[in-house]
């Protein structure tokens, strides 16, 4: 049996959650391949796994990290974009030819969907955010209704071309994704909601005590991380925001500073009580370990902190109408709190963490995530992929 994944390269959040399905198959003698681009490689690449090359596409970013809808509408343009996404589509109906898959998964790709409905080969499409929306900004609003028009009637049937839409989120009330997920009843038979894709379970791993020891944080005072991911030019000024701010925090806190890059040197740069790595190879231990989570309002790590008990500081980036989404319901269920990137200071983060640790945030966290971890969408995803494969075999 082979699957061949196809994650959006964009960041490293789905290839991260493709990264524990393809390990689970592996397991079971499973062949896989992977095709992914930009960021996405060199994770691939870190955990060694099969992989070839997809051409690059993407948007334009501004220098704090906002994503610039004029300049991405003007470079590379529409006939550019096409024509890349048209090579897409080709190289993957090369690769996908040569591996001979039974099943393709692709995870918020659209080319992989395409490319293996031409060789009528059966398809399953990861996604958190069925509908790409442009922010309601009075100069953006002819451009905001023509893309909502060109999401729900071209890519949402893309979405749901194949046999299975598996969306990696809780089920109501907990729904992070809520907002992004604006679905026609055509296409709701297809969608279903797997729970979270998590490659540690926190069950799996020792006590937080334990992992205080073996990681050599200190037992007497709060220990906060701060695992900023996506793309490298939206993580990039809050980095830099960030490491201003940690330096200047109070001894009272320790700090565990991770910027995202894979590949990179794994030994920390230590100033006082903040550690800065340029990669956490043991994300999932500092997690357990920490009291508090400071990162961007991507929905991997909203959903890995309610299944860990850990309650957040989210920084949306600017304009990327799916991470406000995302920390607006993080902060509707009461596990999170919001700080717009414009207003980020030591005294404003600060604050926010006074709110969380002095109110019942922690210990409401330990209801959410005793009901939440009874979704297990590793399991559920990695069944639903056999499954398929077995019926085509």
């Amino acid at each position: 049996m082979r699957v061949y994944f196809s994650p959006c390269g964009i960041g490293l959040g789905h290839v991260g959650r493709c990264i524990p399905i393809a390990r689970k198959l592996l397991e079971k003698n499973i062949e896989v391949m992977f095709s992914t681009y930009q960021e996405g490689i060199q994770y691939v690449e870190q955990e060694k796994l099969p992989l070839t090359k997809a051409p690059p596409i993407g948007f334009q970013v501004k220098q704090d990290g906002t994503i610039d809808f004029r300049q991405t509408a003007v470079n590379p343009g529409p006939f550019l974009s096409s024509f890349t996404f048209m090579k897409q589509i080709n190289a993957e109906i090369e690769t996908i030819q040569r591996f001979k898959p039974d099943v393709v998964v692709s995870d918020s790709r659209a080319s992989p969907l395409l490319a293996s409905k031409i060789l009528e080969i059966p398809r399953i499409c990861i996604l958190n955010q069925f509908q790409v929306i442009i922010p309601r900004k009075n100069h953006f609003l002819r451009l905001a209704r023509f893309a909502d028009f060109i999401t729900l009637v071209v890519i949402g049937k893309i979405w749901t071309s194949g046999n299975a839409v598996l969306i990696p989120d809780f089920p109501q009330p907990y729904t992070i994704s809520t907002g992004n997920l604006n679905i026609p009843k055509s296409y709701r038979k297809k969608v279903k909601l797997i729970g979270p894709i998590l490659s540690k379970h926190p069950n799996d791993l020792p006590t937080e005590e334990e992992l205080r020891k073996k990681l050599k944080l200190p037992m007497d005072k709060p220990v906060i991380f701060a695992p900023i991911s996506g793309p490298i030019r939206e993580r990039a000024f809050l980095t830099r925001i960030l490491g201003k701010i940690f330096l200047d925090f109070p001894e009272k806190y320790e700090i565990v500073f991770s910027l995202g890059y894979p590949n990179a040197d794994t030994e920390p740069i230590r100033h006082s009580n903040l550690r800065i790595y340029k990669w956490v190879p043991n994300r999932f231990e500092y997690l357990k370990a920490c009291d508090l989570v400071i990162s961007r309002a991507g929905h991997g790590t909203i959903t890995q902190c309610m299944c860990y008990g850990k309650p957040m500081v989210l920084v949306p980036t600017p304009s990327h109408t799916e991470q406000l989404n995302n920390a607006k319901q993080a902060e509707k269920l009461g596990v999170a709190k919001v700080v717009e990137q414009r207003k980020l200071n030591k005294e404003k983060l600060l604050e926010k963490m006074q709110q969380i640790f002095e109110n019942d945030i922690p210990k409401m966290l330990e209801y959410t995530q005793a009901e939440v971890l009874e979704y297990n969408g590793l399991e559920n995803a990695t069944r639903t992929i056999i499954e398929m494969a077995e019926k085509t075999g």
